[in-house]
């Protein structure tokens, strides 16, 4: 499903980080209670496709939606 939702560019420190992490460091969510909600409900995508997995290890350019908004993994 596409969306036209602007991506804001997050820089995640240029290593890999978390998508837990990169929830709350790009302001999709307050709290790791709230990602690992976010998460589990099957409401966040990574690239356009869901994924369940707190831990999974993003890399630069990967873009991640939650709640109508997105942000992208960037340097």
């Amino acid at each position: 499903m596409a969306t036209s939702a602007p991506i804001d560019d997050v820089p995640a420190g240029g290593g890999i980080i978390r998508l837990g992490q990169f929830l709350q460091l790009a302001g999709l969510v307050d709290s790791g209670g709230e990602a690992k909600e976010a998460i589990r409900s099957g409401d966040v995508t990574v690239n356009g496709d869901v994924d369940l997995r707190r831990g999974r290890q993003l890399q630069v350019g990967d873009v991640v939606e939650f709640a109508g908004r997105r942000a992208r993994v960037s340097h």
